[in-house]
């Protein structure tokens, strides 16, 4: 039940659902979701620590870069299930179609330069 509840508790954020969804559509670096999001890096790093502890995202380290992406939910059936229904939820929903139009404009070669 814990695992459960930890999942739960993750995806209880708005913030950390936004980050799902953002990550459904391209794999990202902190300074990414930040810009997507207009949320201090501190932040965006704290709720990806979260979302990382309850098995819904991984990342990797590539050079310079430490690259977020979702969880193939091996670790746990409760992040693989909710993980393939986000897929298709909220994706109408205004805030989450405005997030996703602004993936493509994301450079994180300028963005992290600033």
């Amino acid at each position: 039940m814990k695992q459960f509840i930890k999942v739960m508790k993750a995806l209880s954020d708005p913030n950390r659902v936004k980050i799902i969804k953002l990550l459904q559509q391209k794999v990202m670096c902190v300074c990414e979701l930040q810009a997507a999001l207009e949320i201090a890096q501190p932040s965006v790093s704290k709720h990806l620590k979260i979302l990382e502890e309850a098995g819904l995202v991984e990342y990797r380290k590539e050079g310079l870069w430490v690259n977020y992406y979702l969880s193939d939910g091996k670790n746990s059936p409760y992040a693989a299930s909710l993980l393939g229904n986000l897929r298709h939820w909220l994706n109408e929903d205004p805030e989450i179609s405005e997030l996703i139009a602004k993936v493509p404009h994301l450079n994180r070669e300028k963005i992290c330069s600033r």
